[in-house]
């Protein structure tokens, strides 16, 4: 079965599904449902954050396991958590996740098409930022 992407291959913005179907029961739904955080996540993160699971969040499990060293292993959680739209070493429930790259540019599209003020953009961009 292949993986939803989420973002667009043409212009990078970030997918939205519209659209469920059970191939069983033939049932379909209709509506705008929100992609996972995870699938923003590449295969080869998502099998690393499986690993990360299994050994209990334990680094020198993962070192083993993995057969690398503790640097590297950090770098790939830094860059899962950046993935999934955090900052490592932020203070958790601070300011809840940053914007996506698809998140930035829409907001500032709005801006620039008149449907908000330069006022409420940069209460947008900063609320997820600090």
């Amino acid at each position: 079965m292949k993986t939803l992407p989420s973002q667009c291959p043409i212009c990078g913005s970030e997918v939205v599904v519209t659209r469920f179907q059970c191939d069983r029961c033939d049932v379909t739904i209709e509506g705008r449902f929100a992609v996972s955080r995870f699938a923003r996540l590449s295969d080869e993160q998502l099998r690393f954050v499986e690993t990360f699971i299994r050994c209990e969040g334990k680094i020198s499990r993962m070192e083993a396991e993995l057969d690398l060293s503790y640097p590297t292993i950090r770098a790939r959680l830094h860059e899962v958590i950046r993935a999934l739209g955090y900052e490592p070493g932020k203070e958790e429930g601070a300011a809840g996740p940053s914007l996506s790259p698809a998140e930035r540019r829409r907001i500032l599209e709005d801006l620039d098409q008149g449907r908000i003020t330069a006022e409420q953009a940069m209460k947008l961009l900063n609320r997820r930022e600090e």
